[in-house]
């Protein structure tokens, strides 16, 4: 056999080993991620709050209690989280709001929303229903 085709074959062994590593891992998170959004499911309530104000915030700069923070891994740490202030009842919290539903929204109107801990789920407009924001124009490489 010629060194290229001993390297060739040591290459594809290390790949295939590669992707068996990610598929288990795959699955792995995946089952952590349903098993997640079933205890989320299972505790959400239905709340009456105005939202004052809405930003992506990196979750050190989020105005979260530390006891949230310091549950998030090291390496999430940097990323920007949808956060939303919102007055609930008399009092005012910092609440994480489901990426699919942060552009629906509204600012300084009272909403009707599905709060689980301090993860928002779903939203619901009190007297009327929400508007969608107008689609923006993807550029042709960050379409999905």
């Amino acid at each position: 056999m010629s060194t290229l085709t001993i390297v060739l074959l040591v290459i594809v062994v290390v790949l295939a080993a590669v992707l068996v590593a990610l598929y288990f891992f795959g699955k792995r998170a995946q089952k952590k991620q349903d098993e997640s959004q079933a205890q989320i499911e299972q505790m959400k309530q239905t709340v009456s709050l105005m939202i004052i104000d809405k930003k992506k915030l990196p979750i050190k700069e989020s105005g979260l209690p530390e006891a949230a923070i310091s549950q998030v891994p090291r390496l999430m740490r940097r990323q920007k989280v949808p956060i939303a202030k919102a007055k609930i009842g008399r009092e005012f919290r910092n609440l994480i709001v489901d990426d699919k539903i942060f552009d629906l929204i509204p600012l300084k109107k009272e909403i009707k929303a599905e709060v689980s801990g301090l993860y928002i789920v779903g939203v619901k407009g009190i007297r009327s229903n929400l508007e969608k924001p107008a689609e923006k124009k993807r550029r042709f490489f960050f379409r999905r």
